[in-house]
């Protein structure tokens, strides 16, 4: 009996011990008391002087750190320098570049929320706000979505003008060169503005501000590369272009064909020493316009000439347009979403050793540039411009649904379409905070490597589910095109930013966990750098502490996930109001999930977990939604938990989390060791999948809030171009739309007049003249009716032309010449 009752209170020691993470030490000291304790009180001082000998031999091993050595991880040390699976240098490089900032939290199994909420708010500055309302306001007034998309296949040669002069191409190139020196978040600000409106622009403006010339210059150029381009670049003198993908070779920097050859040659009259390049890329933005081309390529150098060693690796260089030899070949068309886009190509191509990016001492170093510069470039450009496109769809379709009548009621009352609306605006408001909370690791000085592809994927995929949403909402409105359809193109073009800048099945099945996992994990990385460690001594002490530090936190978070889930995550710490706390308990719970599944699918899988993608897809997903919660709540605190936000969050948050059950039940039913599968679900799931999508109650309230004017409409469309201009169909509905709702009540007392059978007017307007002289409504009210349905009548409307407007070439039968980014073209 007594051993009985020792054994049970070691258990419940050892849980709670566990459960608040407690270190080796004080777990054997307190077990040894404790034993001791039970066994005195239950029995006699000679079974609790035993109990205590047996409980300090079975736990002092552990305990005492250069016993532990000897005893343990000498060994362990040399097994798992067998075992580590080994890297290629694509991917130890990508490891090794960039920062990690708040997932690593997430990633712990116990997240300090208190680092969150100490983040500074996200705000743009008086200078930044003033180019909102200045600059990009006007370029937005001047961008006509379907002559750009139908007519030019391109932006007008003044929109072409104005982005040079008001140095859009130049946000994030410091003022000293001339250039805006903007913060990350107002360039996502400006790049969701414009997107709004015209996604072509958005994307012209985006590239030379993400992964190009200018951001690969102002980190690794030299003071003259920097001193002659970026003022360049920053006035638009210089339209830049990076060529990076080819034929053969995307995302593996190593499979590379592309190559350049060190030697001496002729360059603006002088022999020098440079390099030939032979290359041949494709799906490069604004090649066809550009002036200066980046390249990456794999450099040799045989001769030896500026080293002992033949191949260089990965490196980077500037190719002026003028250069003899380079071929920019014809314009790609993606999806008619006509940014410029194109292939380049070259047979010894001679260039300088000064053309390479930061010199000949940077040779070798391309692809590290490149992956550090990427995080940063995927964290703003594809997030924001998804972001955008989800701001107008809220605009748009959330007015549309009220002004769209079938069967005497707006279709935004039908619950069928009311269950599309609250998706629109639940998802809408996440890749709003997705993409800020992004722009916000950015500026407080990351390189956000794996939030970067959660922010990529994710706001991509989801700004395509919002697309989807709205044109079932629209209906036939959705898919003629013409100059009054709003949706077409970006509905067109949702697959381009699914593709671009590491295709999204890549990027989830790859990138996210692949990177997360190693970079995220408090001990892994430490491991990993033990066994690599030279100084045998230095490495035995390092991966002891790394290699036990990783076994508590194993068990700590195996109980903490079987607690929490049992609790339902109640008894772990949460800020803010009861409202919201539930919110944070839930990432707790499946924070420490993720981090049970993750070291579990390491530990057993070892190598093989790199094959097994589907598997590390899911991981991700959890680790992702893990993220995507944080980024909702930081912004609801931020913005001081207003009421109106509430629904959109709720929304958000839930589907987010049932997501996030789905992926993680996904793991445990895959996983490839059955054993541990059913012990993982015990553990994960203790009492089943509780979890379920946003109710439709919450549904019909998100619905309601994105259908009418309010502060949870306005909330949701900060950073829209709303102005109601003529090129803005979106403006004109969504200023429409206070005077659809206040019509709707004296529509119901037109119905119940016309139900009379007194009135006799067939047609609308005559109806309500008609009724208004009968004296059921005010002057006031059939004026109402009469301007929404007139001003109405042009969204209810569809384009439509003469056959032979639609033949091809037609709008280029006049042969006009247009300059577009400094290059004369004929149309």
């Amino acid at each position: 009996m007594t051993i009985v009752l020792i054994v049970l209170a070691l258990l419940v020691l050892s849980l709670l011990l566990a459960f608040l993470r407690s270190n080796a030490a004080l777990w054997s000291a307190l077990s040894i008391v404790l034993a001791a304790a039970v066994g005195y009180a239950v029995g006699s001082a000679r079974e609790a002087l035993i109990a205590a000998i047996v409980l300090a031999l079975l736990t002092l091993p552990f305990a005492i750190v250069p016993l532990r050595r000897a005893l343990f991880s000498r060994s362990l040390l040399k097994a798992f320098a067998h075992a580590l699976p080994r890297l290629s240098d694509t991917e130890r490089t990508a490891l090794d570049a960039g920062t990690v900032g708040f997932e690593a939290e997430l990633f712990s199994g116990k997240p300090d929320w208190h680092k969150l909420l100490a983040e500074p708010r996200p705000a743009l500055s008086a200078e930044e706000q003033a180019f909102m309302d200045g600059p990009v306001e006007r370029l937005c007034a001047m961008l006509d979505d379907w002559r750009i998309t139908h007519e030019l296949a391109d932006l007008p040669p003044e929109v072409w003008a104005f982005l040079k002069r008001e140095r859009f191409f130049g946000m994030i190139i410091p003022k000293r060169y001339g250039g805006l020196e903007f913060s990350a978040l107002a360039h996502s600000a400006v790049l969701q503005k414009v997107s709004s409106i015209c996604p072509t622009a958005s994307s012209t403006i985006a590239v030379p501000n993400s992964l190009g010339p200018a951001e690969l210059l102002l980190h690794y150029g030299s003071e003259q590369q920097k001193d002659y381009y970026l003022p360049r670049l920053a006035d638009g003198r210089e339209i830049p272009c990076f060529a990076l993908t080819g034929p053969y070779a995307g995302s593996d920097a190593t499979s590379i064909p592309d190559f350049g050859i060190v030697g001496k040659g002729s360059w603006k009259g002088e022999e020098v020493l440079g390099l030939r390049l032979t290359f041949d890329k494709r799906y490069i933005t604004l090649a066809p316009v550009a002036t200066l081309i980046g390249l990456a390529f794999r450099l040799y150098d045989p001769e030896h000439l500026i080293g002992g060693v033949e191949d260089r690796g990965i490196t980077l260089a500037l190719i002026p347009r003028e250069t003899s030899g380079l071929d920019i070949g014809r314009r790609h068309m993606p999806l008619n979403i006509p940014f410029q886009n194109g292939p380049v190509r070259g047979k010894d191509v001679f260039v300088p050793l000064t053309q390479l990016i930061g010199g000949p001492e940077m040779a070798g170093h391309g692809w590290r540039m490149l992956v550090e510069n990427l995080s940063v470039g995927r964290a703003i450009s594809l997030p924001s411009n998804a972001a955008g496109f989800a701001r107008m769809a809220i605009a748009s379709t959330g007015a549309y649904a009220r002004l769209r009548k079938q069967f005497g009621l707006a279709i935004a009352r039908f619950e069928g379409v009311e269950e599309a609306l609250a998706r629109i605006g639940g998802m809408s408001y996440l890749v709003t905070a997705l993409s800020r909370s992004t722009a916000a690791a950015v500026d407080r000085g990351e390189k956000p490597a794996v939030t970067s592809a959660i922010a990529k994927y994710h706001a991509t995929e989801i700004g395509r589910e919002v697309a989807r949403d709205a044109m079932d909402v629209h209906g036939g409105k959705g898919i003629i095109l013409g100059p009054g359809n709003y949706l077409g193109r970006n509905w067109q073009g949702a697959p381009i930013s699914i593709t671009v800048e590491g295709a999204n099945i890549m990027t989830r099945s790859l990138m996210i966990f692949g990177q997360g996992a190693i970079r995220c994990h408090p001990w892994v990385l430490k491991e990993m750098a033990a066994v690599a460690e030279t100084d045998r001594r230095k490495a035995l002490r390092d991966f002891d502490a790394a290699m036990f530090g990783h076994v508590g936190f194993g068990l700590s978070n195996a109980v903490r996930s079987f607690v929490l889930a049992l609790s339902l995550g109640r008894l772990s710490n949460a800020p803010g109001d009861a409202h919201i706390q539930r919110y944070y308990r839930k990432l707790n719970r499946y924070s420490a999930a993720l981090a049970l599944c993750a070291d579990v699918a390491m530990g057993t899988l070892g190598g093989r977990l790199k094959f097994k993608e589907k598997l590390s897809a899911r991981l991700g997903d959890i680790l992702s939604y893990l993220y995507i919660g944080s980024a909702l709540l930081k912004r609801y605190e931020d913005n001081g938990r207003p009421e109106a936000e509430r629904p959109l969050l709720a929304f958000a948050f839930h589907e987010s989390i049932w997501r996030l059950q789905n992926a993680l039940d996904g793991v445990i039913r895959n996983f490839p060791i059955r054993p541990v599968a059913w012990l993982l679900r015990a553990l994960v799931f203790p009492l089943g999948r509780r979890e379920v999508p946003p109710s439709d109650r919450l549904g019909r309230r998100v619905a309601a809030a994105i259908t009418a004017p309010g502060p949870a409409r306005a909330a949701v469309l900060e950073w829209c171009y709303l102005t109601p201009t003529p090129n803005h169909p979106v403006g004109r509905l969504h200023a429409l739309l206070p005077d659809v709702v206040a019509a709707e009540p004296v529509e119901r007392k037109l119905q119940k007049a016309l139900k009379t059978g007194a009135i006799k007017a067939h047609d609308y307007l005559a109806q309500v003249d008609e009724v208004a002289q009968q004296g059921v409504l005010s002057a006031e009210e059939a004026a109402l009716l009469r301007h929404v349905r007139e001003a109405g009548a042009e969204f209810i409307a569809v384009d439509d032309f003469d056959p032979a407007d639609l033949r091809a070439g037609a709008a280029a039968r006049a042969d006009v010449v247009a300059v577009a980014g400094g290059v004369t073209r004929v149309a």
